[in-house]
């Protein structure tokens, strides 16, 4: 499965509330919400982002609350993937959970600036940094985890492993 965008660039401890601020919250549609995706760490991000890109951050992103609507609002703005060096325990769950890709990668993480171009191809976890020529590696996806991507999340995969059992 291979993504390729700009990279949209973060630093470290970015938390479930700048991703999601807690005061849109109250608003049930999803294309509402995404208007303000990152708006509380970047207020151009949603003019600024296209779909495919990516964002980038350090260490600790999607720290804070366990607000699924981070990850969702993320995917639903047209990201197609997060790198960072490390990630929140639970966001990394609810962003595989929702189908949005995430990968570990120190380097990549490190290297990327704002409006880098990135490739990115999840079945080998290979990032290429093409604006600096530029080849990263995260641990690929285990096969489960890249059906659930494709499948566009936990709950539309689980459904046709069931669909597929009652054949």
């Amino acid at each position: 499965m291979r993504l390729k965008g700009k990279a949209h660039k973060y630093g470290a401890n970015v938390n479930t509330d700048v991703i999601m601020p807690a005061r849109y919250l109250n608003v049930s549609d999803l294309d509402g919400l995404a208007k303000h995706c990152m708006e509380d760490i970047d207020s151009e991000f949603v003019s600024r982002a296209h779909t495919g890109d990516f964002i980038v951050a350090t260490t600790n992103f999607g720290c804070g609350s366990s607000r699924e609507q981070a990850p969702l609002v993320i995917k639903h703005s047209g990201t197609s993937c997060v790198i960072a060096s490390s990630f929140a325990r639970i966001f990394f769950r609810n962003a595989i959970n929702i189908g949005l890709p995430v990968l570990e990668c120190a380097e990549a993480a490190e290297v990327t600036e704002m409006g880098d171009e990135l490739e990115v191809e999840l079945t080998t976890g290979e990032i290429v940094n093409l604006t600096k020529s530029r080849k990263f590696y995260a641990r690929p996806y285990p096969e489960f985890m890249l059906e659930i991507t494709k499948k566009g999340g936990l709950i539309e995969y689980t459904k046709e492993r069931i669909r597929a059992k009652k054949r």
